[in-house]
């Protein structure tokens, strides 16, 4: 397994939406397991493909504090969704950035898990947070896009300017 790249706002390909995957096969859960591996490291509890620029509608998760609750969830569509919730998000994609954002309580969920067998599943509070905001990711969405322009702006401002510091500082380091 290995540890893949994942994009940074505001990195246009973020914007892409994702095409369902056709074959559940190696291939994929090759992907799934270094998307997990990835996942972990980083540390966070949700990862889309689209954050990793593979354009396909997959996405892990798992919100256990043990880190022993993983989700496979192959062309996910919610069905339903019921509340509403105001937590504070962050993103993997939004290194540093936490703002609060409203999302439903609960959602049901039809996907296949990695093994291409159609699921439907209740997700509720952080698991239903967690996989709202990453099918956002494969619609090309970002939870910065429910915030003000200007508080969108100076989050862009400031990540291009990290990103730029930190490349000079890897220039300097050969």
């Amino acid at each position: 397994m290995s540890i893949l790249n994942i994009l940074e706002f505001p990195d246009p390909r973020l914007r892409r939406k994702a095409v369902s995957v056709e074959l559940v096969d190696d291939t994929l859960r090759l992907l799934i397991d270094n998307m997990f591996e990835t996942m972990y490291a980083a540390p966070g509890i949700g990862l889309a493909a689209t954050q990793v620029d593979v354009h396909r509608r997959l996405l892990v998760a798992d919100v256990s504090t043990e880190k022993d609750d993983p989700w496979v969830l192959i062309n996910p569509i919610i069905l339903e969704r019921d509340g509403v919730e105001v937590t504070e998000e962050g993103c993997l994609s939004v290194p540093g950035y936490y703002e609060s954002v409203e999302r439903a309580e609960q959602v049901r969920v039809r996907y296949m898990d990695r093994n291409g067998e159609e699921q439907v599943s209740k997700f509720e509070g952080l698991l239903a947070i967690c996989v709202q905001h990453e099918i956002d990711h494969l619609d090309g969405k970002l939870f910065v896009d429910y915030l003000s322009e200007a508080k969108r702006q100076r989050i862009r401002k400031r990540l291009l300017k990290d990103r730029k510091y930190r490349q000079e500082e890897q220039a300097a380091a050969v």
